[in-house]
């Protein structure tokens, strides 16, 4: 267990110790910031954290919040189904008495996998449980010169195979919390401080030179692009926004209508119970999601509005109001755009 004892001695004297989720072991704190913390870095994370926190400071509050409140707070901070699968599990735990105890528990909430859970099970109830977020992945591919992508299942497999095998007996908290720290702070995927690290007179990679190869990165590939075209219909200091069904992009958000452009006018009378009295295009904007980019044409219309100009689905809110909504980060861009470029015709 060498590597462990060096690594849970590291943390001891340089590890991470002022972010505002440690030092607790209230799972729904712990649980809250291993979701937040999945694909986003630690300083985006915070201000939501406890933005968060004052206002669903329990489960209870939490699992009581429509799901508009949630992602309206989550708004920005990215892939949003971590949001609903927050919420939809705090429902879960409040119906179910209490917050599993095990990481077998744990898991079989909604949106947590089988390295986050083990996480809170170890911070939380002291379990002795592996991780295997892509930092960890990074330090074992390294200190055992696993080539290949992580993300491959045969390379995974072999790094959890590791993972287990290397646990300690004891000070599993620390343990788990120097193995993140190390690879968020020493390990890291680009000019990696080696001469900081505790475990790199053990580490392959190091002694063949091969820090920069390992881990490969994932293989590149052309992403594909969608244009879509959003209707920005604009009425007396006010937009229109739809909620987007739960499945796909944005699921739960507010967002502009979408039609195409040369059916506007029609689309909006027919679906929307409008009147187009013009039309503008503005510039074009782009968002880069994991597997395809987007690429939005946004055509502003001033409209009339007809007394059918209202459905179930869309809300309309002033302009200097759609910020404060739970849209996604286009929206917010588009309409500070608008906001800058026109204040006086927005009013």
């Amino acid at each position: 267990m060498v590597f462990a004892e060096k690594l849970i001695a590291w943390q001891k004297r340089h590890g991470r110790r002022s972010l505002p989720w440690q030092g607790t072991r209230d799972p729904y704190r712990i649980w809250l910031s291993e979701v937040m913390l999945q694909q986003t870095q630690v300083s985006a994370v915070i201000p939501y954290y406890e933005r968060f926190l004052r206002r669903f400071p329990t489960m209870e509050a939490l699992a009581c919040a429509s799901e508009d409140q949630v992602l309206q707070l989550w708004s920005g901070l990215g892939y949003y189904a971590r949001g609903r699968n927050l919420h939809a599990a705090a429902k879960a735990v409040v119906s179910m008495g209490s917050f599993p105890r095990t990481a077998e528990g744990i898991e079989a909430l909604p949106g947590i996998g089988k390295s986050t859970a083990a996480a809170i099970a170890a911070f939380a109830f002291g379990e002795r449980a592996a991780i295997l977020d892509g930092n960890v992945k990074r330090v074992l591919a390294r200190f055992f010169s696993i080539e290949g992508w992580p993300g491959e299942k045969a390379v995974e497999t072999a790094l959890w195979a590791r993972a287990n095998r290397l646990l300690p007996k004891t000070h599993i908290e620390t343990y788990t919390q120097a193995l993140m720290d190390l690879g968020a702070t020493v390990c890291t995927r680009n000019a990696p401080r080696c001469d900081a690290c505790p475990v790199r007179t053990g580490c392959k990679a190091r002694k063949a030179n091969q820090t920069a190869q390992i881990p490969a990165p994932r293989p590149r590939k052309a992403l594909p692009q969608r244009d879509v075209t959003w209707l920005v219909l604009f009425d007396r200091g006010q937009v229109l926004l739809e909620k987007r069904p739960a499945p796909g992009i944005w699921g739960g958000l507010w967002s502009f209508p979408e039609a195409p452009a040369r059916d506007a006018a029609a689309y909006c009378r027919r679906s929307l119970g409008c009147e187009v009295r013009s039309t503008e295009i503005l510039e074009t904007l782009e968002h880069g999601f994991t597997h395809f980019r987007l690429r939005i044409h946004p055509l502003l219309c001033q409209v009339a509005r007809t007394p059918e100009a209202r459905s179930p689905g869309s809300l309309w809110l002033h302009v200097d109001t759609v910020g404060e909504a739970a849209v996604p980060a286009p929206v917010r861009t588009l309409v500070g755009r608008l906001n800058v470029a026109w204040p006086a015709r927005l009013t």
